[in-house]
């Protein structure tokens, strides 16, 4: 087998570097993988451009202040259900509000709590899964057992039982969709874990001496990087879809902070008013999700090795 090179699994096999040959050889052959994988992924247009997409999201989000032509919070009683005019180009909504500006500031809402709960999730769900899957025996079964238990309830469902528990706020909203998100990371990484622990590079590692951890941390995890980052972008998509949810039924953000699902409530109630109350969050939910699940079948695609022909 070559140097470096992907094996049938596609996983990135280090023997360079456990045989005593030069490292340089086993770091040239990795950056040469990833570099592939980022050229296959500018060759993408579609996964392109959602990320422009993505990327126009989280601009208008970190300059809001700077972009958004209002106050979010700024009320005006004599222009409300304000069809879209080149005062508001949105229109404004049931207390004067200007719809863009609140859709600007909403981007904020729904973006931090995608990262961070997706964060919490990948924080909590690998190693997790990368324990049960090295070990096996009863830390898998204990492990496992544990989120078998979180996967058998509905994901929204045990979303808002947490907020619900913890109090209807961003914060609470974050870890509890970061928490319905743990086992199913747990579950990837795990059966990720079990297909490389069977490698002969593993086997060559533990053979000269290695320590569980450092096989865990320098063999095993590099390997299961891509399939992580592949599900991890795509559970962005999941967890802002999820958060839209909550925030409608009143377990997300609080009034009057802005939120994409909070908004689409309001719009639902006077949807034979001012539909543009409902329409305008909506294509926002709907261009996000779809942004973050095409970039994330293009990072598929892109940091998959038989994917390069």
């Amino acid at each position: 087998m070559a140097v470096g090179s992907p094996d049938q699994r596609g996983a990135l096999v280090p023997t360079a570097a456990l045989s005593g040959d030069s490292p340089r050889v086993t770091t040239a052959a990795i950056a040469g993988h990833w570099s592939q994988a980022w050229a296959r992924l500018l060759g993408d247009r579609t996964a392109m451009g959602a990320a422009l997409v993505i990327m126009g999201m989280v601009l208008a989000a970190t300059f809001a202040g700077l972009i958004a032509p209002y106050d979010y919070a700024a009320q005006n009683m004599n222009n409300r259900f304000a069809t879209p005019t080149a005062a508001n180009l949105l229109g404004t909504d049931q207390l004067g509000r200007d719809v863009l500006s609140r859709l600007i500031y909403g981007a904020r809402v729904s973006l931090s709590v995608g990262v961070i709960s997706v964060g919490i999730a990948v924080t909590f769900g690998l190693p997790a899964g990368a324990i049960a899957g090295y070990f096996g025996g009863k830390i898998d079964l204990l492990l496992m057992w544990l989120m078998d238990l979180l996967l058998a309830f509905p994901g929204l469902l045990l979303a808002i039982a947490i907020a619900s528990a913890l109090g209807p706020s961003v914060t609470n909203a974050m870890i509890a969709i970061g928490i319905v998100n743990v086992p199913r990371f747990a579950r990837l990484v795990r059966s990720s874990v079990l297909s490389v622990r069977a490698t002969e590079f593993v086997e060559a590692a533990r053979s000269i001496g290695a320590g569980s951890a450092r096989i865990i941390f320098l063999h095993v995890l590099p390997n299961i990087l891509a399939v992580v980052i592949v599900r991890a972008t795509l559970a962005l998509g999941g967890a802002i879809l999820t958060e839209a949810g909550l925030s409608f039924i009143g377990l997300g953000a609080q009034p009057p902070d802005p939120s994409w699902g909070g908004m689409l409530n309001d719009g639902r109630e006077a949807i034979r008013r001012a539909s543009h109350l409902a329409t305008f969050p909506g294509l926002c939910i709907m261009a996000t999700v779809l942004a973050f699940n095409l970039l994330g079948d293009g990072l598929r695609d892109a940091l998959d090795p038989r994917m390069k022909h």
